[in-house]
């Protein structure tokens, strides 16, 4: 009889051993399960916190639509010069406006507007809008004109004045 009872503790000790390593893998893999979900929930917050940070600026350009209100063409002739007497300019804008309102109130007071227009226009001369520079100046009074003060001192908000034609004769 007691060798029946070494052979049943030495299954014993066979079987404890294996039951301690399934118990340590596991272990284990519960460790590494528990560690991926950790890094994927990390990751997964920082995506949500890019998503947070782009989305208001995505929202806002969104919102913020470019405002334009076009201008029918002008047709002006240019302040006469000694050796240039008779230059004609014919001219096409479109302005960019920071909000409604402006629009609102260049509709309102359109006629005013491109009274002022014409009369900067005419006091142009061809030498000065021949260059890239006095399109640019000419641009720079556009938007000074048109932001003058109106009815109530009331002004349009003008961001921006785009040629749609420009030809000088």
């Amino acid at each position: 009889m007691p060798k029946t009872k070494k052979k049943a503790s030495g299954n014993g000790s066979k079987r404890s051993f294996i039951f301690l390593l399934l118990m340590l893998i596991i272990l284990g893999l519960g460790g590494i399960s528990g560690y991926m979900y950790y890094q994927l929930h990390k990751i997964k917050s920082q995506d949500q916190k890019k998503q947070n940070i782009t989305s208001p600026t995505e929202k806002n350009i969104a919102s913020q639509s470019p405002i334009y209100i076009e201008l029918d063409t002008f047709t002006v002739s240019l302040k006469p010069v000694e050796n240039d007497s008779d230059r004609v300019l014919y001219v096409g804008l479109t302005l960019r406006l920071k909000d409604e309102k402006s629009k609102a109130l260049i509709a309102k007071f359109l006629p005013e507007i491109r009274s002022r227009l014409l009369l900067l226009f005419s006091q142009q001369t061809g030498a000065e809008l021949a260059t890239d520079n006095g399109k640019l100046e000419l641009i720079k009074k556009i938007k000074d004109v048109v932001s003058l003060p109106l009815a109530e001192q009331q002004s349009a908000k003008v961001e921006d004045v785009l040629f749609n034609a420009f030809i000088l004769r």
